[in-house]
């Protein structure tokens, strides 16, 4: 099971996160967000993986910025059209994020399978990201595809036991973000410890 702790904006925050069971740390570089990191941070884990979430960023930007910052993965957060996730996965690998509602289309998503590592399903709101709420889980069922993805938008501490029910094939792992934090950017350690503890108990996901 990849458990990603998104929207960390400081460097001891993330020193701390870095000592938990975790997979993937997420940086935000979408200037609107409260989230939006304006210092340089980064693991030293080697075993932890940086993504860097943009929205309707240039390619140029994001270039930049995946370099400078040496990230695993871009995530495309935003509208961003296939000629984009195609240029970046030429430099990083892609997480593709989907805002999912009851009247999804999911013939969109297919088209950008060559070039797409993970999937990413949020919740449908006027923000991108951090929003706190769910979308109906059960919507996941409508996804066919091959490849992976992770379930994200208004993850709670309390959740584990029904994420560990998803029976999903290409379910992969989740992310987590403002349901864990002591304020906007600033994540409690203490309850990604005791979640993560749970979700690694009970997975019975295969590691990827």
């Amino acid at each position: 099971m990849i458990i990603k702790v998104c929207g960390i904006k400081h460097q001891a925050n993330l020193d701390m996160i870095s000592g938990a069971s975790i997979d993937m740390i997420g940086l935000n570089f979408y200037p609107p967000s409260p989230r939006y990191i304006r210092t340089h941070i980064s693991t030293s884990k080697p075993t932890i993986s940086t993504v860097g979430i943009f929205v309707n960023e240039t390619l140029e930007n994001i270039k930049s910025i995946s370099s400078v910052y040496n990230l695993d993965y871009v995530q495309l957060h935003g509208s961003e059209d296939i000629a984009t996730c195609k240029s970046v996965s030429h430099f990083a690998k892609v997480i593709k994020v989907f805002r999912l509602k009851t009247d999804f289309n999911w013939d969109q998503v297919e088209q950008f399978i060559p070039y797409t590592s993970y999937f990413l399903f949020d919740t449908h709101t006027a923000l991108y990201g951090g929003s706190g709420k769910k979308f109906d889980w059960s919507l996941l069922n409508k996804y066919t595809h091959a490849t992976p993805f992770l379930l994200s938008g208004g993850i709670m501490p309390d959740d584990a036991a029904e994420i560990l029910e998803i029976q999903h094939p290409r379910f992969s792992g989740i992310d987590i973000n403002s349901g864990f934090e002591l304020e906007a950017g600033v994540k409690d350690i203490n309850k990604i410890k005791s979640f993560t503890k749970e979700i690694r108990n009970g997975s019975k996901l295969p590691d990827r």
